[in-house]
């Protein structure tokens, strides 16, 4: 017996061929994602490819494109509409994700110290689900000069009325407000779950050492959601850029160019005038700002360094 049980330990084991090993977990994992990778490549890269090369040729849907080289983007820096679409769009990103920012955070630091009842969540949710489309045009008729119930409650205390679409002054700030009502409970359910990633004892420890709730805040909040912002802030800018069904249906760029924000310029140049070559060049430049905003604020924001120890 001891003889036999020598001779099995000495004896070397073979090593087990496993048929359904790393290749075949690689194979179904690229069939299963095959669906997502050829919507991505036919719906998004195609596209793309295509509108770069358009934005360098002369292009109407009735003829063949011409290739102009650079004579779009030569166009493009002595645009006048465009820099002043530009502008328009910066002020109404500046004044929805100020915002939308500082309230998301104030309502996820709310739900997760007070209370983190699923249905409050749910009910946070709901005006995100309402379709922007929709939304923009609930509000567009609240706000109405003549019977929309806001000026109806404004005339009520005693004030004048308000055009809040048709005065210039005010049609972006109303455009912002309709978009952060919109936006900002889904905004603040992405912080409130960074929020859940902060070990509670830091909070613990942070109490013992006498800290009150802003201090706690200030230096333990917000140095420990950092990253979650930083995912935030490039979500919503992005998208607060591509700004573009809420002034469709609202003000379609007016009073003059006074919301005429640069994707409705590139839906106005593209389909209204049938320049698909210039709007292709208008879309480029729009990608190249949002890459370039992207990356600043990610490089500012230090996104993908943690303080959690």
């Amino acid at each position: 017996m001891a003889t036999q049980a020598i001779t099995t330990a000495g004896t070397p084991r073979r090593r087990r061929r496993f048929t359904g090993g790393v290749g075949s977990d690689g194979l179904a994992g690229w069939l299963f994602a095959a669906p997502a990778i050829i919507g991505f490549a036919a719906f998004f890269v195609w596209p793309a490819l295509r509108g770069a090369y358009f934005s360098f040729t002369e292009y109407s849907l009735l003829g063949q494109p011409d290739w102009v080289g650079f004579a779009n983007y030569e166009r493009l820096i002595g645009d006048s509409v465009f820099w002043n679409a530009l502008g328009v769009t910066v002020y109404y990103v500046v004044l929805n994700i100020g915002f939308q920012t500082v309230l998301a955070l104030a309502v996820a630091v709310l739900l997760h110290r007070l209370t983190q009842s699923i249905v409050v969540r749910g009910i946070m949710l709901v005006p995100y689900m309402i379709a922007n489309v929709i939304a923009a045009l609930v509000w567009f008729y609240m706000f109405d000069y003549q019977i929309g119930v806001v000026n109806e409650f404004i005339s009520w205390v005693g004030l004048d009325r308000l055009a809040f679409f048709g005065d210039s002054a005010l049609a972006i700030p109303t455009i912002a407000f309709i978009n952060v009502w919109r936006h900002l409970g889904y905004t603040a359910l992405l912080i409130f779950a960074g929020l859940q990633m902060i070990p509670k004892d830091v909070y613990e420890a942070g109490a013992l050492d006498g800290a009150g709730e802003l201090r706690m805040f200030r230096s333990i909040t917000l140095p420990l959601l950092r990253p979650v912002l930083a995912m935030v802030l490039v979500v919503t800018v992005t998208g607060a850029f591509q700004v573009f069904d809420t002034v469709a249906v609202t003000t379609s760029g007016g009073p003059v160019n006074a919301t005429r924000v640069i994707n409705f310029y590139i839906y106005d140049v593209a389909f209204t005038r049938g320049e698909f070559g210039y709007g292709s060049a208008l879309a480029m430049a729009l990608f190249v700002l949002l890459a370039v905003f992207t990356y600043i604020q990610l490089r500012a924001t230090r996104a993908n360094q943690s303080d959690l120890g």
